[in-house]
């Protein structure tokens, strides 16, 4: 274990007898462990498996709004859905902080990638990377969308049922949104009740996605060693944050309604100090 202090700036301020891959006064990134999230927490004790080195063209700042949607994408599109070149994949909000992150790691990849925006965004993910964007106000996707890959959902399970059939046989729709689906429950190692509820809760959906010849799987994001190949791809130019507004600390609930209200792009971040 090792001690990051998160008011100034994330460096490592003690590490524990067994620590090797880090050291004093490293700036670091994390996500920190499903059973250690905090909230603006100034001080964290974290596995060493769970942080990596940060980016070092990136700032603080820029490095703080990363690991979340980069493990996120990482893990829906390299690990759930194996997302390969010359595939099509269709990554749900666009805009969005996951949305942002995953249209530049897929065409990094080398996919074709379809998204969606309202009009004033276009652009900025067109810029991204998204060849092909659906404007949800005025089309809907299911009319315009066809034979797709993987689809990576991130909405109402409305819009996850009309994502099943912009798929090909044979695709996969990874949902970051729900439900969750039994295999979450055998990787988190939970009691045998709670994995059948999680199979109640996704019956209907696994049962539709079947039926058109398609796979569904939920995805909880975890941390994992992933951030140090995200930090090579940003290094490399591959990919960049995208961040909408930087609040000071004592902001912090104007910062929150601000996200609530859903139409930060790509990501908000909070300096503490």
């Amino acid at each position: 274990m090792f001690y990051v202090p998160l008011h100034l700036k994330p460096l490592v301020v003690k590490v524990g007898a067994r620590v090797r891959r880090f050291k004093v006064g490293d700036e670091v990134y994390a996500r920190p462990d499903k059973d250690r999230i905090g909230t603006f927490a100034e001080y964290i004790a974290m596995n060493e498996s769970d942080v990596a080195l940060k980016p070092a063209t990136l700032s603080m700042e820029e490095a703080a709004c990363i690991p979340l949607v980069g493990l996120t994408a990482w893990q829906a599109l390299v690990e759930k859905a194996s997302l390969k070149k010359g595939q099509k994949v269709f990554i749900q909000a666009g805009s969005g902080g996951v949305g942002s992150f995953a249209i530049q790691l897929a065409k990094h990849l080398g996919a074709t990638v379809a998204t969606t925006a309202s009009g004033a965004n276009i652009e900025m993910v067109r810029r991204l990377g998204a060849d092909i964007v659906v404007d949800y106000k005025k089309d809907n996707f299911e009319d315009v969308l066809r034979d797709y890959d993987v689809v990576l959902n991130s909405q109402d399970a409305a819009t996850l049922e009309k994502s099943l059939r912009v798929l090909k046989p044979g695709g996969k729709l990874i949902s970051i949104s729900g439900p969750p689906d039994p295999d979450l429950a055998r990787e988190l190692g939970l009691p045998w009740f709670v994995k059948l509820a999680m199979t109640l809760l996704s019956a209907g959906v696994r049962r539709k996605a079947s039926k058109l010849g398609v796979g569904y799987a939920f995805l909880f994001m975890r941390a994992g060693k992933q951030l140090g190949e995200i930090a090579r791809l940003i290094d490399g130019g591959h990919i960049a944050p995208v961040i909408d507004r930087i609040f000071p600390f004592e902001e912090t609930n104007a910062a929150l309604d601000y996200v609530e209200a859903g139409k930060a792009k790509g990501k908000v971040v909070i300096k503490v100090r």
